[in-house]
């Protein structure tokens, strides 16, 4: 993919700046390093931006850190504690985390001029930090504005080892003794997930999986994980279908660093038996022309997620001008004005009432969509994503000519 691709979609002036800023990072190499490279909304950013970073000129490594079922039970645990669920971690249960990275630590090359660590499974990688004496910046993709204090005070304590920190809203950055930037997640509007399709190719899609257009379509699609609310979203579509005729999609894959998802999977399963109108599909990786062609057939999409860090789903909606019902929950209040881009809701309840109101109202639902996609094309795309990016780690170089949070 072209960075001179995105000039019809942004304009020349945004392509030029990044090529700018790219000039200005000539030499330095960037090695950013995750726990997946499939599944969930992080590697899918990073399927697409490191590409067009080395497109750019600024030459970026992506490598991913290994680990036992047992490391990722562990991390998965960490995860929803970030998030605020109850969950409790021994103290052996993070020895055999900072054990697995320190074997990471010795079997990865962490060389390069900028060390660049998603999340909390690779974070105490920085402990290599000293001796090799380069960059590092760490970014959290969680929603932790309420997370285990006990674990935030653990993680804290190699979180302030790094240069810096990178969060997705300002309520999920608690008091640190080093920098934070403010940097939302982003989309490809030319990637195969949100690229315009042509209807036979939508059609298609749906005939794979036996979905037919006879009535309305609510989809929600994300990985089968409780944070989602898979079976809360099957709650509300019951309210729904007592009183409107319509049909429902949850699709979703999941993730290798993501074990409890098989469980999830067997109980919306388990909960959805009997009734035709529901459609549960295990999406296999990638599936990113069938998550555009279900999206684009959709007269609703629902993010119904308990805590968010984010939501690229929600972004993939907006652009392709869905009328959207979310939580306020998260980052997706950072995407979604109530009543203007799309429905915030709190409750089962009020998910169903907001569905019912937009089947009912499609002049509305339509309006909704269209302010969806002028929003996300003005703040949601990777172009601007890769700014932010290039602005951070010019900032390393020269701290005083950028302000940080």
């Amino acid at each position: 993919m072209s960075i001179d691709e995105y000039i019809s979609v942004v304009g020349k002036g945004p392509v030029e700046e990044l090529k700018i800023l790219a000039d200005k990072l000539s030499g330095k190499v960037i090695k950013t390093i995750n726990s997946t490279q499939m599944g969930g909304g992080v590697a899918e950013i990073l399927n697409r931006i490191v590409p067009l970073l080395n497109e750019l000129g600024v030459l970026t490594k992506w490598e991913v850190i290994g680990g036992s079922a047992d490391f990722f039970s562990v991390t998965k645990k960490i995860h929803n504690a970030l998030h605020g669920a109850p969950v409790t971690i021994t103290d052996e249960e993070l020895d055999l985390f900072l054990q697995n990275n320190k074997i990471n630590m010795e079997e990865m090359d962490l060389n390069g001029d900028i060390v660049f660590i998603h999340d909390p499974q690779p974070v105490a990688l920085i402990e290599k930090k000293e001796e090799l004496g380069n960059k590092w910046v760490w970014r959290c993709h969680i929603d932790t504005h309420t997370p285990d204090w006990r674990l935030w005070r653990f993680l804290k304590k190699y979180i302030e080892m790094y240069d810096a920190s990178v969060f997705s809203s300002p309520s999920f950055a608690h008091p640190l003794s080093i920098k934070k930037f403010l940097i939302t997640p982003s989309i490809d509007p030319l990637s195969l997930k949100n690229q315009e399709l042509s209807k036979e190719t939508i059609d298609s899609v749906l005939g794979k999986f036996d979905i037919k257009r006879n009535k309305p379509i609510i989809t929600q699609i994300s990985r089968f994980d409780r944070l989602k609310d898979p079976v809360g979203v099957i709650e509300a579509y019951n309210l729904v279908k007592k009183s409107v005729d319509c049909q429902l999609i949850l699709a979703g894959g999941t993730a290798v660093d993501d074990p409890e998802s098989a469980e999830v999977l067997s109980e919306v399963r388990e909960r959805t038996e009997g009734d035709p109108d529901i459609h549960v599909l295990l999406l296999e990786t990638p599936a990113d022309i069938e998550v555009n062609a279900l999206q684009r057939a959709s007269t609703i999409i629902l993010q119904k997620s308990l805590r968010e860090g984010f939501g690229l789903t929600v972004s993939e909606a907006m652009w392709k001008g869905k009328p959207i019902i979310a939580s306020a929950v998260g980052g997706i209040t950072f995407q979604i004005t109530h009543d203007y881009n799309g429905l915030l809701t709190r409750t089962i309840e009020g998910t169903a009432y907001a569905i019912k109101e937009l089947l009912c109202n499609p002049g509305y639902a339509k309006r909704l969509g269209r302010n969806a996609r002028e929003s996300a094309k003005q703040n949601l795309l990777v172009t601007r994503h890769i700014r932010d990016y290039l602005l951070l780690f010019l900032s390393l170089y020269h701290p005083g000519d950028i302000v940080y949070m």
